[in-house]
């Protein structure tokens, strides 16, 4: 079994900001807690050279230790990440299903990378989804208070629209590190072989780069009125996020739709454009 406290030590840049000063103070460490919990597990499937049977290994230990986090019983294993998580689910009733959904999803990612899959479709990824993406806005809607069913489903989209740019973002990472997040479908539609996807003419990989970056624009928008709902700091956090996702958007279209061979990131430079488009919205 891989050291409990090994992915804790992984350094990580992220499009977006994680339980900022935005956040109300009270929502902080929860918040904080489910950022470390999804952060470590996704670390536990990708970081290292373990075998995935050990990565699938992990993960179990990792549920075990969820499930008795969420009956006040924090084990030793993870307990930097297990403690705080504990006092999250005790103080704020946390649900427990979308906790253990983002579990599911790291593990479809480890069998996945494991036996050189990829997804068939849009909607194949769309699922993939709704379990590593979509569970966070949730719980982050449990402790705002917002249930309605509206609400819900833009938080899907947003959280949807947040993981479809970090796929297209990182193309090339993600195809050296064997996991394959293309649709076959749409890969087939520009006449590129979704298992050798570089082999295909630059052409084709940018008209099939700047096709996915338009869904994900689309899903993105289509979620972006949730920013309206949330109520305070933490709606103006929202609004960073969702404006953060398209600059990121924006970048991929600045490198030309080459995202197999260059990864953009935000700097200090995307922070003013941020910014004002989130107090536009």
């Amino acid at each position: 079994m891989t050291h409990p406290d090994r992915a804790l030590r992984v350094d990580h840049y992220e499009n977006f900001p994680v339980a900022s000063w935005l956040c109300p103070p009270r929502l902080r460490p929860p918040i904080a807690a489910i950022y470390w919990f999804a952060r470590t597990a996704d670390d536990i499937a990708d970081e290292g050279e373990a075998p995935a049977a050990q990565r699938l290994g992990d993960l179990a230990a990792y549920r075990a230790a969820l499930l008795a986090a969420a009956a006040g019983q924090p084990s030793e294993a993870w307990s930097p990440v297990f403690r705080p998580l504990a006092r999250a689910i005790a103080d704020h009733r946390l649900p427990l299903g979308p906790l253990q959904d983002l579990l599911s999803a790291f593990e479809q990612d480890v069998a996945k990378t494991r036996d050189g899959a990829g997804y068939a479709d849009r909607a194949e990824l769309v699922d993939y989804c709704r379990r590593s993406a979509d569970p966070v806005g949730r719980l982050l809607l449990h402790l705002y208070g917002v249930g309605d069913a509206s609400s819900l489903a833009r938080s899907d989209r947003v959280c949807t629209a947040l993981q479809l740019i970090n796929f297209w973002q990182d193309i090339g990472q993600d195809l050296a590190r064997g996991r394959r997040y293309l649709p076959a479908a749409d890969c087939a539609a520009h006449g590129i072989d979704p298992d050798r996807p570089h082999d295909a003419p630059r052409e084709a990989r940018v008209a099939l780069v700047r096709a996915l970056c338009a869904w994900a624009r689309e899903v993105m928008l289509e979620g972006a009125p949730l920013v309206h709902r949330i109520p305070g700091r933490a709606g103006w956090e929202l609004r960073l996020v969702v404006q953060g996702g398209l600059r990121i958007l924006a970048r991929i279209e600045a490198l030309g739709f080459d995202t197999f061979h260059a990864r953009p990131k935000l700097g200090a430079a995307d922070a003013l454009p941020v910014l004002w488009r989130a107090v536009r919205m």
